[in-house]
């Protein structure tokens, strides 16, 4: 369906244009039989032909205004659509304002259930301040879900979740989420200057808070090369920079909002080995005196952790540290396990090929 609509929009100039063309041939053959008949002037025949173009352009551009109005229409009922969306998250009317946090977070038996579905059950933590806690596990696990209901994008069911003692539903949203920095796996770059896509969630940062945040996520040294430093403008979805450059922009992102509690969702799982151990000095560096709760798949990406939880079908599996979790029967082994066999082979199949096993990029990446 996509492939026969831009077809027809590919024929749509060119199908014009010849029959506004293929019009004034007609008016000219036939202007010019009739200058021959005698029966029209060849002044009025060339005035008439000079109204004709006068009059082509305005037409041409009728079709185009007529064309962008119709497209501004249908993404303007797109933009409203998301704009008039009602919030399924309610603040309360006796809601206070979380001014200066602690960042000790606390999960009181949660509950958490997805159109009906059961997505976490009985969830129990807490992270002191300037703690870090890793939380692994498998696809719908429900590792994802954690992190959504910390800033309250959606609510528990079940259970109490907490910062600095209070529930989360007695904070004021804006000032909850003021004290939230979060790193997603697939970061968005905007087609601005790499200043602007830092400054993103905070617009009055200076450039020292800037420059601040992107020395802590190692991002500077590659800016200070770049032609106009921190005024280079990237392209659309950051096209003009790497992966793991494109992931330390996010890390210096979050950290302009100097935040006290620091969620990283996957920030390493699409980058190669050699990219992910330069952005995990830069997350170590922003970590701390920050409580942080690193979501991943990949257990090299926690193990540093001093306590990890493994969740399996929403409930809390294991927890512990890493050395005590591998000398563990349970899923914990078993994921280890499986990715350090999963990265000998690719380290036997580089060696084997006589390539470098670093074949996506560079710790300057």
């Amino acid at each position: 369906r996509t492939v026969t609509v831009m077809r027809m929009f590919a024929m749509r100039a060119p199908l014009f244009n010849a029959i506004l063309g293929a019009g004034q041939g007609a008016v000219l053959w036939f202007g010019g039989w009739k200058v021959i008949e005698g029966q029209l002037d060849l002044g009025e025949l060339v005035e008439f032909n000079a109204y004709l173009l006068l009059l082509m352009m305005p037409v041409r551009m009728l079709g185009m205004t007529i064309n962008s109005f119709a497209r501004a229409v249908a993404s303007g009922e797109r933009i409203f659509d998301i704009l008039d969306e009602r919030s399924d998250v309610v603040e309360s009317p006796h809601a206070a304002a979380l001014s200066q946090a602690e960042g000790r977070v606390r999960f009181e038996g949660v509950g958490f259930q997805h159109e009906h579905y059961s997505v976490l059950n009985d969830i129990n933590f807490e992270i002191a301040p300037g703690q870090a806690l890793g939380i692994v596990g498998g696809t719908g696990s429900g590792k994802r879900s954690i992190i959504n209901l910390l800033p309250r994008f959606y609510d528990a069911n079940d259970g109490r979740v907490l910062v600095d003692g209070i529930d989360v539903r007695d904070l004021t949203i804006d000032s909850l989420r003021a004290q939230i920095g979060i790193v997603h796996q697939e970061p968005f770059v905007f087609a601005d200057t790499i200043r602007a896509n830092i400054a993103y969630g905070r617009p009055d940062a200076t450039r020292e808070q800037v420059v601040t945040a992107a020395r802590l996520a190692q991002i500077h040294g590659f800016i200070e090369t770049l032609p106009n430093g921190y005024e280079t403008v990237v392209g659309e979805r950051g096209v003009t920079l790497s992966g793991g450059q494109k992931q330390r922009v996010a890390i210096a992102r979050a950290l302009v909002l100097d935040p006290r509690i620091l969620i990283l969702d996957e920030s390493t799982s699409s980058v190669d080995t050699w990219t992910e151990r330069a952005i995990q000095d830069a997350l170590r560096t922003a970590q701390q005196g920050r409580t942080t709760l690193i979501i991943s798949q990949r257990i090299r990406s926690v193990r540093h952790v001093a306590e990890i939880i493994v969740l399996d079908h929403g409930a809390i599996e294991q927890r512990g540290g890493h050395e005590d979790l591998i000398e563990t029967d349970g899923l914990y082994r078993e994921m280890w396990e499986a990715q350090e066999a999963e990265a000998e082979r690719l380290r036997r199949e580089a060696a084997s090929a006589g390539a470098s096993p670093n074949p996506v990029g560079s710790p300057s990446s």
